[in-house]
């Protein structure tokens, strides 16, 4: 019997096929996940969105492609925004038409950082920098495009490959004696594939059970846990020294001895209780997955 629920099984499309949050999908994601990237999609290039999705015909849409230098914003605040709130818009528009799920991925950039206690879905944004701005923007943009829209805040994602902090220290910590790291930048560290089989039980409900109208929103989905830049390092160095390699120094410093051209948010840790609530969904303890990134990087350079 037809409850009247709109079921969606079938294609998977996942945007942003050059990221590590994309390169995990299509690893934990299963056969029907279609990994699109640039030249192929390309939200410079907006006739590609709707020639993809025509190609496609997807039940789903997640889209990881972002904008994601973040001093590099603040000098091109017009590509910026492209990517970051007018691309994520027309992708939302063309669910919309199609009458289908749009999974989109923010940043925990759109707060401000000054609340002193994990924010929750429900407090104001406050960007401080240009990729923040376009990042909240597009949230914006997203919801008023489409409200089967789900909006998954995360923040400080790392993985095995791609360019990230992890992979940063590993190689730093091949060479140098001693590290400096920031101390008083507090967030929540992700791994890659940890948020990867987080969408994919979102897209497991949606495909057993339908649509229900409290999915659609924000949600933040981020590692368990806070930490600091120099808690992460430091997590991190000493599991490649448990597998052999050196175990530089780590001097914590402050963020003003490390000044950037963007503002850094001091404190973006994220509440991530409402993703449990609503889809029990809750990423694993933030310090347990950097140790097996850390192994599985070790183990892919020693395999050449």
């Amino acid at each position: 019997m037809n409850d009247g629920r709109q079921y969606f099984p079938g294609t998977v499309l996942v945007t942003g096929g050059h990221g590590q949050l994309a390169h995990s999908l299509g690893r934990v994601g299963g056969d029907d996940i279609r990994v699109v990237g640039r030249p192929e999609f390309d939200f410079d290039r907006p006739e590609t969105v709707d020639m993809v999705m025509e190609a496609h015909m997807p039940a789903i849409v997640i889209n990881t492609a972002a904008w994601t230098a973040v001093d590099a914003a603040e000098q091109d605040v017009a590509g910026a925004m492209r990517a970051n709130r007018d691309g994520p818009a027309l992708l939302a528009r063309g669910c919309a038409r199609r009458e289908i799920p749009f999974i989109h991925v923010s940043t925990d950039y759109v707060f401000n950082g000054q609340k002193g206690t994990p924010y929750r879905e429900t407090d104001t944004v406050d960007p401080r920098c240009v990729y923040g701005l376009s990042k909240a923007e597009g949230e914006a943009a997203v919801l008023a495009a489409h409200d089967r829209s789900i909006i998954l805040r995360t923040a400080w994602v790392y993985s095995a490959h791609g360019r990230n902090f992890v992979r940063t220290m590993l190689k730093a910590g091949e060479t140098r004696p001693e590290l400096r790291v920031v101390g008083d930048q507090f967030g929540n560290p992700t791994s890659a594939d940890d948020l990867a089989s987080g969408i994919m039980d979102i897209v497991a409900r949606l495909r057993a059970g339908g649509w229900h109208a409290g999915y659609g929103g924000i949600f933040h989905a981020a590692g368990y846990g806070g930490a600091s830049w120099y808690d992460l390092a430091s997590v991190v160095m000493d599991e490649a020294h448990v597998l052999g390699r050196p175990r530089p120094g780590i001097v914590p410093i402050a963020t003003a001895d490390w000044p950037t051209p963007a503002y850094r948010p001091a404190d973006t840790r994220l509440d991530t209780q409402r993703l449990y609530e609503v889809f029990g969904v809750r990423l694993p303890d933030w310090r347990e997955s950097v140790r097996t990134v850390v192994r599985q990087a070790c183990e892919t350079e020693a395999a050449g």
